[in-house]
């Protein structure tokens, strides 16, 4: 072996010093693509949950890997970015699946929380730190709890508790950390969770404050805004908003739901958070039976058995229904087709 010149040992000490100079400026884990710490659209994003006719979250009977991949299949057309919600089954056969076919797709990774289920909570963080781990070149975010601190929850965690949840999982993990709550809890300038989560993920839902579609986009702006104002500098990622195609309950406005509306919200907001930079997840790709036939049951842009809806048509020819896609105000749900 030949001993290194006196030139060539300058250069790797000078290397070297570089080397360290620039581990003192790098983060605290490497950025993740896309950012969502950093305030811009990030393309189409989409809310995913899969559960289909005679599947619940309720009993973890979930959606196999195949229908898991045909749902994705169906997404990678439009939507590079999607968000699920628990750290399960469900949830892991998603990661699954992208990497093993190779999927352009990145997932918003979920941790469901429940004030009340502390050793579910427990279950849930150390599967959803597991996961972020396995799957970093599919992950860019955990989300830990889902409107756990709004006032109206119905499984209200306190934010104490829920700040020492999210700094155990950003010790454990290399990716950004955040929270999903309703804007009504984001508003508030004294959110405690605010100053723990790496960028904040807020949702908006007109149609819950009966408001009608002439409404729906000046509602979901101020809402941002408002949010925006009571964290200047903070990121801010609207992890959920949307219209549903029907609605039957007192919440909403008379026939708030349709087919022509929700088309028309998904354009509006689309065109509003490109141009505003802010990715926005629509709430949500499929409709979901075990939620009901009512209102909860219809925010999907495709149906149960994978029809597009109005508002994906000219997107998804191949995916055309054979009649109406949503419950009629003039009839019961139980007729819709195609079922």
């Amino acid at each position: 072996m030949r001993k290194p010149t006196a030139v060539a040992a300058f250069f790797f000490t000078a290397l070297l010093a570089w080397a360290f100079a620039r581990a003192d400026d790098a983060p605290a884990f490497p950025a993740p693509s896309p950012d969502l710490r950093v305030q811009a659209w990030h393309g189409n994003a989409l809310c995913y949950s899969g559960y289909r006719l005679g599947q619940t979250p309720k009993t973890q009977t979930v959606p196999s890997q195949a229908q898991v991949l045909e749902d994705l299949r169906i997404v990678e057309r439009n939507w590079k970015l999607i968000r699920v919600y628990g750290s399960d089954r469900h949830s892991e056969d998603v990661l699954e699946v992208i990497r093993r076919e190779k999927l352009p797709i990145k997932v918003l990774l979920g941790i469901w929380l429940d004030g009340k289920l502390e050793e579910g909570n427990a279950k849930q963080i150390a599967t959803g730190i597991r996961l972020a781990n396995a799957y970093p070149d599919v992950v860019v975010g955990v989300n830990v709890g889902n409107e756990a601190f709004v006032s109206w929850s119905d499984h209200k965690m306190t934010e104490e508790r829920g700040v020492e949840l999210v700094r155990q999982v950003k010790a454990a993990v290399r990716c950004p950390v955040t929270v999903a709550d309703d804007q009504l809890y984001w508003r508030e300038p004294t959110a405690k969770l605010a100053a723990a989560v790496d960028f904040i993920a807020m949702h908006t839902y007109p149609v819950w404050g009966k408001h009608d579609i002439d409404e729906a986009m000046p509602v979901m702006i101020a809402d941002f805004e408002r949010v925006r104002r009571a964290h200047p500098g903070k990121a801010i990622v609207i992890t959920e908003a949307g219209w549903p195609s029907f609605t039957d309950s007192p919440q909403n406005a008379p026939r708030a739901g349709d087919e022509t509306k929700q088309k028309r919200c998904y354009q509006e907001l689309t065109a509003w958070a490109n141009a505003n930079a802010v990715t926005t997840f629509w709430f949500e790709g499929f409709d979901e039976p075990w939620k009901g036939e009512g209102t909860e049951g219809h925010w999907g842009l495709f149906t149960e058995s994978r029809k597009a809806k109005p508002v994906m048509q000219d997107l998804y020819h191949d995916l055309m229904p054979d009649g109406p896609t949503s419950p009629g105000y003039d009839k019961a749900p139980e007729k819709v087709v195609p079922r």
